[in-house]
């Protein structure tokens, strides 16, 4: 791909190329700027980049206050906490560094900022909606996987339970996206696989999500194309600039097809990461190939579509789910939940969150909890 930067409009302004993190100021100050708020995690405020762009920052006349407090599964008192620091210093814009969990977090500030109550007022446990004064956000992605940059919902957990709850509005869309994939080339290659399986996720489980959005589907299964032929390649040499940027491309293609809706993997997924502490993507993965495989009769043609768009020889709907377990072998993700640390007495807790998650509403195919509980010893 060419170093060129692009600039392009769906759904939100996203500036995209090598190079791109240099336009962010300009950026900033044409939107009228003048107190930013910087939301990130712990690692990102250690990379040199981070360092680059607050001197950038500093350079143009910012002297934004930084919040790095977010958990890799942001939960409610990471808003609070992070919702204080950016009244007490009256901030108007704020800028989001890092993966899907500072993108999360800073959407949730960008409401609490403005909103009255609980942040889960907002949520499909509250009766509030989202306020049209919400703070606008400016999103710097460094990963390549969750596509929260070009998404409307933010996913936020329970203190206690770590139970995730979502809220959603067009309202909490990012204003513009600085996608840099410059700022991927130092991830090391587990991050990389596993974010890299949470876009390809998106891609395919939006594709064959039940839901009528053929624009979505076009999205989508560019998407899939993206990351079938570039996250193997970004995972076995970091270096590689055009499977870096192939990559962030299929994560933010990710997001926005998956507006269409998700299904059962998902539903899966998400309690591996509140029960056993698997990173989401890496929980994707290791549901990815049985759930297709549950979905393969009422969606063989989709898949067989999937296998065709990706360049696969065998363009059947068992070619792609084995090109799938081909794959996360290659990249090093782990064959099956006990070999990620899942026990034999979390199997009853993951079942009975796997039944209340929304995602699988959207699955092609009706799934009982003895489904549930099927395909997660089938994986174990």
């Amino acid at each position: 791909m060419s170093e060129t930067v692009h600039a392009f409009y769906f759904p939100t302004t996203i500036l995209f190329g090598a190079g791109a993190i240099k336009k962010l100021t300009s950026e900033l100050k044409s939107r009228g700027c003048e107190r930013p708020f910087v939301v990130t995690d712990s690692g990102v405020v250690r990379q040199p980049f981070f360092e680059t762009i607050m001197t950038e920052l500093k350079k143009a006349g910012y002297n934004p206050a930084v919040y790095s407090e977010v958990h890799a599964n942001p939960i409610e008192s990471d808003v609070v906490g992070g919702t204080k620091l950016c009244l007490e210093n009256r901030a108007d814009w704020i800028i989001a560094i890092g993966g899907g969990s500072p993108m999360d977090a800073s959407k949730a500030i960008a409401l609490k900022a403005c909103a009255e109550g609980s942040l889960f007022d907002y949520t499909e446990m509250g009766n509030k909606s989202v306020p049209e004064n919400v703070l606008p956000i400016a999103a710097i992605p460094t990963t390549a996987g969750t596509g929260s940059e070009v998404g409307r919902s933010a996913v936020i957990g329970e203190d206690r339970t770590g139970i995730k709850h979502v809220v959603f509005s067009p309202r909490l869309l990012p204003k513009f996206v600085v996608a840099d994939p410059e700022l991927t080339l130092n991830l090391p290659p587990s991050i990389t696989a596993a974010t890299g399986m949470d876009a390809m996720t998106h891609n395919v489980e939006a594709y064959l999500a039940k839901g009528f959005h053929p624009i979505c589907d076009g999205v989508a299964l560019e998407g899939t194309r993206y990351a079938s032929k570039y996250l193997e390649r970004a995972v076995k040499n970091g270096k590689d600039m055009e499977a870096r940027s192939g990559m962030m491309l299929s994560a933010m293609m990710g997001a926005i097809a998956f507006q269409k809706g998700l299904g059962v993997n998902h539903s899966m997924a998400h309690p591996l990461t509140t029960v056993a502490g698997i990173p989401h993507g890496t929980a994707n993965a290791l549901c990815l190939p049985t759930t297709l495989t549950f979905n393969k009769e009422v969606r063989r043609d989709r898949l067989e579509t999937l296998a065709t768009h990706s360049g696969l020889e065998d363009r059947t709907a068992e070619g792609f789910i084995t090109f799938m377990k081909k794959l996360t072998a290659a990249i090093g993700i782990p064959p099956r939940l006990r070999d990620a640390g899942v026990k034999e007495e979390m199997m009853g807790r993951l079942v009975d969150l796997a039944v209340q998650d929304v995602c699988q509403l959207e699955n092609p195919r009706p799934v009982t909890r003895q489904d549930f509980e099927r395909m997660y010893r089938e994986i174990f």
